[in-house]
């Protein structure tokens, strides 16, 4: 990492010739990285200031947790515990899904239909056993910096209009913009921007009957898809964005996303933009609720953020191990 990663805005990413329209493919010093590569030394040391009393809070739901959860392949782990002899315990985890609970998306969960994997990454080097744009490069050099958190939850909440979880309500960019403006939040490049809207905490609230009923009608809270949203979030230069959510982005794609062409297997989600052409991890699945009560309480919304995947190579995505400390 360096103090000086210079990189041009979303507009001028649109003007790219061909394949790297839209991209920021062979822009950073460290390619594979992506834009975690925005959180320079200097970033890491300005976000100390962002401890004030030590808190500590972990941002990871249980492995376990969303048993049913809203994803129609990924099932709770099973802890099996062993012994050799009277003195000795050990363990192992039997149909573990390495996003089944809390995540962070990696560069190679997301292939664009029409320009390929990050860094035109070649479609065969994505297999199990090879590095390329694998989770370890951040297992290795864990992501650490200043992360802001965004109450939309609290700010609806405010208004007298909770957000709608039961019908999957498309979460806008104005809303965003409305949230920080009454936190009086700012942002400055290298940011983890954090996303707090409720849902895990309802949707873990719900009977197994109810979860079971959600996950068949393919309805959940989310960021709206939307050019204006990818172009912000570039043009931010956050390292990583996250909620406390399924899949980050609503579900399903709202109508009008601009996406539904060139993002045709995905439905119109914007995970193809942000992670394959940008480079930029998700969080999904995150624990905020706490984190967000403390930080309503003491007026702050910042917090030294760190994230450290698992270390397997070639990993899509990970358990993010996210902590905050305050």
């Amino acid at each position: 990492m360096t103090d000086d990663i210079t990189v041009p805005p979303f507009a001028d990413l649109l003007d790219r010739d061909g394949a790297l329209s839209g991209t920021s493919w062979g822009l950073f010093p460290e390619p594979e990285r992506g834009t975690p590569s925005f959180i320079t030394p200097g970033a890491v040391r300005e976000a100390k200031n962002s401890i004030r009393t030590g808190t500590v809070f972990g941002l990871d739901y249980p492995a376990d947790a969303f048993d049913p959860g809203m994803s129609l392949k990924r099932s709770a782990p099973r802890h099996s515990i062993y012994s050799s002899h009277p003195a000795h315990r050990d363990d192992y985890l039997d149909g573990y899904y390495l996003q089944g609970s809390s995540q962070i998306d990696g560069l190679r969960h997301r292939r664009a239909d029409d320009v390929g994997f990050y860094n035109g990454t070649a479609d065969e080097l994505i297999t199990e056993g090879t590095p390329d744009l694998g989770v370890q490069e951040w297992a290795e050099h864990p992501i650490a910096g200043r992360g802001v958190l965004v109450d939309l939850d609290g700010f609806r909440n405010g208004m007298g209009e909770p957000i709608d979880h039961e019908a999957g309500e498309p979460l806008g960019l104005d809303l965003i913009h409305s949230a920080m403006e009454s936190q009086s939040l700012t942002t400055r490049p290298g940011d983890l921007l954090m996303l707090h809207t409720g849902w895990c905490e309802w949707f873990l609230a719900l009977d197994p009957e109810e979860k079971q009923r959600l996950r068949e009608s393919r309805k959940a809270t989310g960021v709206a898809q939307s050019q204006g949203f990818v172009a912000w979030a570039w043009d931010s230069q956050f390292a990583v964005i996250a909620a406390d959510n399924f899949a980050f982005e609503c579900l399903p794609a709202v109508p009008g996303s601009p996406y539904r062409e060139s993002a045709f297997n995905d439905h119109g989600m914007m995970h193809q933009q942000l992670l394959a052409k940008l480079g930029m991890p998700l969080g999904e699945l995150w624990k905020l609720g706490p984190v967000a009560r403390h930080m309503r309480a003491t007026g702050q919304w910042d917090a030294f953020i760190t994230i450290k995947p698992l270390n397997i190579t070639g990993g899509t995505g990970s358990p993010a191990n996210a902590t905050a400390i305050m």
